[in-house]
């Protein structure tokens, strides 16, 4: 019984993404460890080396979200711009309607 409680213990902990919250790939139950850039799909090693993915342009998963985090960062800056001139302009039309 204690032997099932553990192996049942250890397939939730796979499924959920092993000890360290990593992400697992559902075909090879591997480590989702690059980024397909030209599907858009996380992929893991051995994925990295199957013909699906062979001749894709692939990067590390950390450098494609630190990439990512960057162009909505930049993003989010020119939205905060765009939303501090419109306040500006709202404050100017409600003076002159005063």
């Amino acid at each position: 019984a204690k032997i099932i409680e553990i192996a049942k213990r250890l397939s939730l902990r796979a499924a959920n993404g092993g000890a360290r919250g990593e992400r697992l790939c559902q075909k090879h139950q591997e480590a989702l460890k690059l980024f397909c850039e030209d599907d858009g799909t996380p992929i893991c090693l051995v994925c990295r080396e199957s013909q699906a993915h062979r001749a894709h342009a692939v990067v590390p998963i950390e450098e494609a979200a630190e990439e990512d985090k960057e162009k909505f960062q930049a993003h989010v800056k020119i939205l905060k711009d765009r939303r501090e001139k419109l306040l500006g302009l709202k404050t100017a039309e409600e003076g002159k309607i005063l």
